[in-house]
């Protein structure tokens, strides 16, 4: 497995937004958030039911954009950390995914 891999540059991703990645370098279904000159990654599946969050490819922020939203029972979770604050699984929280951005590019870091 490489060192990193190259997701997206950060402006593709609107502010805030998200975007959604399948089959990359072996990882399980995820997505990104874009909030500020931040991205926070996370596994597609929540912790609940273990469904995708997304209702369409790179939706997963709630309608004020301030939180991630499962489309299956409406569970919101905190962008920074991934811990639900409402919903069926509150204190839950999702699966990180270790992200960096260098030179306004975001790459996918190793697990681990």
């Amino acid at each position: 497995m490489s060192d990193r891999v190259f997701l997206c540059r950060l402006d593709d991703v609107a502010d805030p937004g998200s975007k959604g990645f399948e089959n990359i370098d072996g990882h399980e279904d995820f997505f990104l958030i874009r909030r500020g000159q931040k991205a926070f990654g996370y596994q597609n599946f929540c912790p609940h039911y273990g469904a995708p969050l997304d209702w369409k490819p790179d939706a997963f922020l709630s309608y004020e954009k301030d939180q991630i939203l499962c489309s299956m029972h409406g569970a919101l979770f905190n962008i920074d950390d991934g811990i639900c604050t409402q919903g069926p699984c509150p204190g839950q929280a999702l699966t990180s995914i270790n992200l960096v951005i260098e030179d306004g590019v975001i790459y996918l870091l190793p697990r681990g």
